[in-house]
């Protein structure tokens, strides 16, 4: 069986070009390895989507996979290993643990990114004993506790702001005197009465016996240190790009990203990328979706001119 594409990744951006490509009565699978939805699931509230400022993460992912089986689109979970495209011009899947891989007319690499760690002593030792990656899955945990969060961007800033409905105290530590995320966010943030800012610094430790209980943190500017104690560390300082299955065929960015044009294409015809694996300005779940819809839209016109 030859799909009309294969979309690796059911975050906003896979969901919505199958979606598309359904609708356009193309055969479409998406094949995610973790969860439907991606990262969107861990979002508690979306205050930035469009016509529905309070639907979450999760409920979004959710309408979204039901609407592209409705559809017709097939979903299956697997972990892609290897895209590769073969000399009749369509393309090879490899799944782990499965023997033979899917066979496509088209791809489109939505696979997104994971969270980045901060790469600091200790970090490892208490994973799953205090430090997270994840406001949404681990906040309830830390009921009147106090807790850490590293990182300046807007997902940090918005976790923090989650973080306050369960802890006592949230302190963000983030190395530079001014934060990188949205106004709007920034002045929410500061003006919050359960949040401390320790700015102009990096955490160089967490610490603790069975779990967290502090970070040492150094000044950038004096290069003093100081103790900040914390029942738990929340750590958001961006993503990686999940590139591994193409990273051998396709051109990225010194980031790491994948390169595509404004139709989502990549430099191997036939192979799309979208969502927050393309070198961009801005990801987030609204732009995903845009990039999605492109490149569905794209692949049904390159299946059309290159398979009639």
């Amino acid at each position: 069986m030859i799909y009309d594409v294969i979309i690796v990744g059911s975050g906003p951006a896979g969901m919505t070009a199958g979606i598309y490509t359904s609708r356009a009565l193309l055969k479409t699978v998406i094949i995610e390895k973790a969860v439907a939805g991606g990262l969107m699931t861990l979002t508690d509230k979306l205050d930035n989507w469009p016509g529905n400022p309070s639907i979450s993460g999760g409920d979004l992912a959710e309408n979204m996979l039901k609407q592209a089986v409705d559809f017709g689109c097939e979903f299956r979970m697997g972990d892609v290993t290897k895209v590769d495209k073969l000399s009749d011009g369509n393309f090879s899947v490899e799944l782990l643990d499965e023997k033979a891989p899917l066979i496509s007319k088209t791809v489109i690499f939505a696979a997104g990114s994971t969270p980045r760690k901060a790469g600091i002593e200790g970090e490892d030792e208490f994973s799953g004993r205090g430090v997270s990656y994840c406001a949404v899955c681990d906040a309830a945990f830390y009921r009147n506790l106090k807790v850490a969060v590293l990182g300046g961007g807007d997902s940090a800033l918005k976790e923090a702001l989650y973080l306050t409905k369960f802890a006592s105290e949230v302190t963000i530590i983030h190395r530079r005197k001014e934060f990188r995320a949205e106004k709007i966010i920034q002045e929410e943030v500061r003006k919050h009465p359960k949040i401390k800012l320790v700015l102009d610094s990096v955490a160089e430790k967490i610490t603790g016996n069975d779990f967290v209980e502090k970070i040492i943190v150094k000044n950038v500017i004096t290069g003093e240190f100081s103790e900040v104690a914390a029942d738990g560390v929340f750590i958001f300082l961006g993503y990686i790009p999940k590139v591994d299955p193409v990273k051998h065929i396709v051109e990225l960015t010194p980031d790491g990203r994948i390169n595509a044009d404004t139709h989502m294409r990549t430099n191997v015809e036939g192979l799309f990328a979208a969502g927050d694996i393309i070198n961009k300005l801005v990801n987030q779940v609204a732009t995903a979706v845009g990039d999605g819809a492109t490149a569905a839209t794209a692949v049904e016109h390159y299946i059309s001119t290159h398979h009639k």
